[in-house]
């Protein structure tokens, strides 16, 4: 009898059939929190930008947001966004398996340079490109001789500048899929007769492009909103090289608050709708691959 006490006591007590084990708090708790934290960083500071927008009546609304040097700025900003998440895509994309599929002295330097855009201040991202592509620098008076293109100062530089900070979205989206790809697959599709075109644009692109995309929409967002590293290299000439970040800034300095919202508010909206289309894009991609 003492026996089978004694065995009672150090048996550990046997979890209850269909209690999961949880290791944050409760939906209910955990949901409240997410709510919260979301609504305090994003959803009152975004609310403030359209309540001060309001305050314009709509004439000086429409006004401000179409005059002729901020559709400049929209035309270069939202353009140069749009190439230079492009040809992060191709490029990141390249990077990326590189990095994955092949082994090659010094891949652990360049896989870390990769994130140099990230730990790199932006303003010295933009002088340091500056110096790289004026027409006395080290590539720009190459490029300028050579095939006579003017780099910086133009929206050239622009498109430069936010190809490098975009670059790490894409490769750090693309990369973990590619090391979780099946490259079984790739064999089989081989053993079938399929040439190496074949192999990538039906058995690999299908993998990886919901991967493609979002590196796409995340370089594309982080873009529009750059403003350190374009500065410098753009030569903010009004009407060619003026983003609208720096539009924005000189309606701050100027007092300008309504004006500087207004602005803001048209951005945040074709940034929203443009990076919406992304993602239902991204997840027909999904379906129709069965991910």
């Amino acid at each position: 009898m003492s026996a089978v006490l004694a065995a009672s006591e150090v048996t550990p007590p046997v979890a209850k059939r269909g209690a999961p084990f949880r290791v944050m708090p409760g939906f209910r708790l955990s949901l409240g929190f997410t709510i919260f934290y979301l609504t305090l960083i994003v959803l009152i500071p975004l609310s403030a930008v359209f309540l001060k927008t309001f305050t314009l009546t709509w004439e000086s609304f429409w006004a401000t947001v179409t005059s002729a040097r901020v559709m400049a700025s929209y035309k270069l900003t939202f353009g140069a966004s749009l190439l230079g998440a492009f040809i992060n895509v191709i490029f990141g994309g390249i990077v990326a398996w590189v990095l994955v599929r092949y082994e090659f002295p010094g891949k652990r330097i360049i896989d870390a340079l990769v994130d140099l855009p990230f730990a790199l201040p932006t303003a010295v991202a933009g002088i340091t490109l500056t110096a790289l592509y004026s027409a006395n620098g080290w590539l720009g008076q190459v490029i300028e001789g050579m095939w006579g293109i003017k780099v910086a100062f133009t929206p050239v530089g622009v498109v430069i500048a936010l190809t490098f900070i975009g670059l790490p979205f894409v490769v750090r989206t693309v990369q973990p899929v590619l090391e979780d790809a099946e490259r079984e697959l790739e064999e089989a599709a081989a053993s079938l007769g399929a040439n190496a075109w074949q192999t990538f644009s039906r058995v690999v692109f299908p993998t990886i492009m919901p991967s493609l995309m979002t590196g796409f929409a995340l370089a594309f967002a982080r873009a529009t909103g750059e403003y350190g590293s374009v500065i410098f290299i753009a030569g903010n000439m009004p009407m060619v090289s003026e983003i609208t970040p720096l539009f924005i800034i000189t309606k701050l300095e100027q007092y300008d608050y309504a004006g500087a919202t207004a602005i803001a508010t048209v951005m945040l909206v074709v940034s929203f709708l443009m990076l919406l289309g992304i993602n239902l894009l991204q997840a027909w991609a999904r379906g129709k691959s069965g991910k």
